[in-house]
């Protein structure tokens, strides 16, 4: 049976046995519209993709306190890094020490409000070669799939961060509608996010190819333009790790980005998608009073339009909070929550 003749059935039993009187095991109550989803994701941090805590959990530096500490601040939702293929054997099965700490993770977040999105991150091994990795990228969604199907509906799988390299726009296509499908076996309607080739780029949109008959799907977009800025001084950029005192702030730059924004939005509504801001920042390594600027004005702009968004990141780097100081970098917090 295919997921439409499913649907058709499941849709065809609630009747029958709303109309009898019965119990309907299927809730409907599950259910729920990406676009009001989004409203309800509203402002939300990356967390714990580079944490100690997926080697040795007794080493994690992300506590169960953060929840509660991201959630006080005024965030609603944690886009939680995974970087899956790292934790699975031969086979392609992950490990249950594994399992077992993202089960802590999100039981955390949704016991402290918080809505959790599980993000595949392993974007530049499928990049690299994604023939080779495609086994264990559809193995990790069919086992994460399985696991949380019956988890509440605040919680949403992110088909794969920053498709690129190798995985071009037209090949993504083909492996996005292949992950989806294997969700959709046993997680028939809750939301799944997506993002367009050549890392996540607004200016790939266009080239996204989306079933049109599934509509439980949110649409991602990463910023950090311009790179010259956000990215100067970071080691793991040849082009920028080399620069120092680039300075956002003008007139011209904030219009930049309203009007990339403006273009997002056109396909939003074009195709009836909503919208995640699911990365933007500016690496530390820049001056605080742009990055102050810069920060407040892709989270207003992308509020303006009505998105959601998930700042790079909580620790690690581009960091809001601190926690070897325990505070928050206040600048920051503030740029992002007024």
């Amino acid at each position: 049976m295919s997921r439409v003749s499913r649907l058709i059935f499941r849709a065809a039993v609630v009747a029958i046995l709303m109309a009898a009187g019965g119990t309907i095991i299927y809730a409907a109550s599950k259910v729920i519209d990406p676009f009001k989803q989004v409203k309800q994701m509203r402002r939300g941090v990356n967390i714990i993709g580079y944490d100690p805590i997926w080697k040795d959990f007794d080493k994690r530096r992300f506590q169960e306190k953060h929840f509660k500490l991201i959630r006080k601040a005024g965030f609603q939702t944690v886009r939680i890094n995974l970087h899956g293929f790292d934790h699975m054997d031969a086979t392609g099965k992950l490990d249950e020490s594994f399992l077992t700490t993202l089960d802590w993770a999100v039981e955390n977040a949704l016991s402290n409000n918080l809505n959790v999105i599980l993000d595949l991150h392993n974007y530049t091994d499928v990049a690299k070669d994604p023939a080779s990795y495609k086994p264990k990228f559809l193995a990790f969604w069919r086992q994460i799939a399985t696991r949380y199907k019956d988890s509440s509906n605040h919680v949403m799988f992110e088909i794969l961060n920053e498709p690129n390299g190798e995985l071009t726009p037209q090949l993504w296509n083909e492996y996005l509608r292949e992950a989806l499908n294997v969700i959709r076996e046993t997680n028939f309607t809750r939301n799944v996010v997506i993002g367009p080739a050549y890392w996540n780029s607004i200016d790939h949109l266009s080239e996204l190819e989306l079933p049109k008959n599934d509509r439980q799907i949110i649409v991602t977009v990463h910023y950090y333009k311009p790179m010259a800025f956000t990215h100067q001084g970071a080691p793991w950029s040849p082009e920028n790790k080399d620069l120092s005192g680039v300075k956002w702030g003008t007139e011209a730059e904030k219009r930049i980005v309203e009007d990339d924004f403006a273009r997002v939005q056109e396909w939003s509504k074009a195709n009836n998608r909503p919208i995640l801001l699911g990365e933007f920042g500016a690496y530390d390594k820049g001056d605080i009073e742009s990055r102050v600027a810069y920060t407040s004005c892709l989270a207003r702009t992308a509020e303006s339009f009505g998105w959601a968004w998930t700042y790079w990141q909580f620790d690690s780097d581009f960091i809001v909070y601190d926690i070897d100081k325990e505070q928050w970098v206040k600048p920051i917090q503030k740029a992002l929550i007024p």
